[in-house]
């Protein structure tokens, strides 16, 4: 199975995360993959413009969205997950924070687990330990549905860093090694605009020499407030800010837009 660090050692430039929402309300594509064959020509369609990982999620985790049930979720991820299988050997990110979906995921093959809650649910840390699966662990101030209504940090970054660095300790303790594990500073994640500016004038704070750093900007809060709402703007802003989050040392850029993307990073690679 290939892993996180053989890819990146691999790559001289970001790997490109390509964004598969099998979802109803997800915030900038819910609704566009939920059927399967969508969902599998959008993926496909990503792979070819150069994504070379695909993260697929069956939950949103937009400001106020609502919980779905363990049974739904799996019903919209597995089938995706065995179809992509089929068609490809692209690396497979299971975006989930039920422990259980993990198991499944492991179960069924995939690469990564990509967790919002970042393992301090009860079990998750114990899946992945006992695993060879790599593990995405992303900071996020209070859940989904209540994150975006007060909140609060004395200093951000810090703060930020220090819950990561505190869960990079938890998972080399439990046995999952350093080469497994990449980092999410959790953009638009229980932040106000203010403070999603001050983590990415710092992204360079949150970089490991072990350890990958992602960094997941795309069509979110922290765009739109900068640009507007017109959806070339945002696509465009989008990818160029994710390109310099890669010239600060971002190794994985999740993003929607995997084409833009690519054209930014080789545009600012190349100035």
């Amino acid at each position: 199975m290939q892993t996180l660090k053989q890819l990146i050692s691999k790559n001289k430039d970001p790997i490109v995360m390509g964004i598969l929402n099998v979802t109803p309300d997800s915030f900038s594509d819910g609704g566009k993959y939920l059927g399967l064959t969508a969902a599998i020509d959008h993926a496909m369609s990503m792979i070819e413009e150069g994504a070379l990982i695909i993260d697929i999620g069956g939950e949103s985790t937009r400001p106020n969205a609502q919980k779905v049930s363990l049974e739904t979720e799996k019903a919209r991820i597995v089938p995706v997950i065995k179809a992509l299988k089929k068609e490809s050997d692209i690396y497979l990110s299971l975006d989930t924070n039920k422990p259980e979906l993990m198991k499944i995921g492991v179960d069924l093959g995939v690469n990564m687990i990509n967790d919002i809650y970042a393992l301090t649910k009860p079990e998750a840390m114990n899946i992945l330990a006992e695993s060879k699966l790599d593990v995405c662990l992303m900071h996020m101030q209070g859940n989904p549905q209540t994150m975006q209504e007060n909140p609060s940090y004395d200093e951000v970054v810090s703060e930020v860093k220090f819950f990561l660095d505190n869960q990079i300790e938890h998972c080399i303790n439990n046995g999952i090694e350093e080469s497994r594990i990449m980092v999410d500073p959790g953009f638009g994640f229980g932040k106000t605009h203010e403070d999603n500016l001050a983590i990415f004038n710092k992204i360079e704070e949150f970089t490991h020499k072990k350890i990958a750093l992602m960094i997941g900007l795309s069509r979110k809060s922290i765009i739109k407030k900068l640009v507007g709402e017109n959806e070339d703007a945002i696509i465009q802003a989008s990818a160029l800010m994710a390109a310099i989050a890669s010239k600060k040392g971002a190794k994985v850029l999740r993003v929607h837009d995997v084409k833009a993307t690519k054209i930014a990073v080789n545009l600012l690679n190349n100035l």
